[in-house]
């Protein structure tokens, strides 16, 4: 039987404030005063660090972050530093992993197949990369993950590039990863439109959550 999923479209949203919205969904998702719940959101320019971030893996000086208009936030979730900004569809799954049976591992390596099944949909084959968690088109990463587990519950989650202006992307180290790129899907399809790959994640979210209760 499948489990109430509440999907809530934020549209674009800085982030601090969507932190603020997931810590909160957290708390009313592990009391059950909540269903599980899918953030989507766009960003305002970020970096942001995860737990395992080497501050020499932002290469923009806090003169060029304020100049371009970049915020940086250290958060708890897993992985090094990316980059969130308009044109990338993040994507924020409040889960309780427990009421599901399900593992962490279950959850990441499902994230995984969601995004590839996405890309798949748009005629774009993607694979997983041992280096790095995430979607990858060769030595190029589309999609990112990174996630933290906090009263049995999920929380962060995928970011994926569908028009994301990748210069950005320059003033970091993506991942940590120096020998890897970045790339996004209106590379490949210069037509693509944000609604239509939500309407995709959204189909596949409930498609392989509801598969793995």
């Amino acid at each position: 039987m499948a489990m109430a999923l509440d999907v809530r479209d934020l549209g674009r949203c800085p982030y601090g404030a969507a932190l603020r919205i997931q810590e909160e969904l957290v708390e009313a998702r592990a009391a059950d005063r909540a269903p599980d719940t899918l953030l989507l959101v766009e960003h305002d320019p970020v970096y942001t660090l995860g737990r395992s971030a080497k501050d020499e893996n932002v290469i923009a000086s806090n003169e060029e972050l304020t100049v371009r208009g970049i915020e940086l936030f250290r958060v708890g979730r897993g992985g090094d530093v990316t980059y969130h900004g308009p044109g990338q569809l993040v994507g924020y799954p409040i889960l309780h992993l427990r009421q599901r049976g399900q593992s962490v591992l279950w959850h990441v390596e499902t994230l995984e197949k969601i995004l590839i099944a996405v890309l798949g949909d748009f005629g774009i084959q993607a694979d997983t990369d041992g280096r790095n968690r995430g979607a990858w088109i060769g030595n190029d990463k589309i999609a990112a993950i990174g996630v933290r587990i906090r009263k049995q519950v999920t929380m962060h989650g995928f970011a994926l590039n569908v028009r994301v202006n990748l210069s950005d992307y320059g003033g970091i180290v993506p991942c940590g990863l120096s020998d890897a790129g970045v790339t996004s899907m209106d590379r490949l399809l210069p037509d693509i439109e944000m609604d239509a790959v939500k309407e995709r994640v959204i189909l596949h979210c409930r498609e392989f959550w509801d598969a793995g209760i």
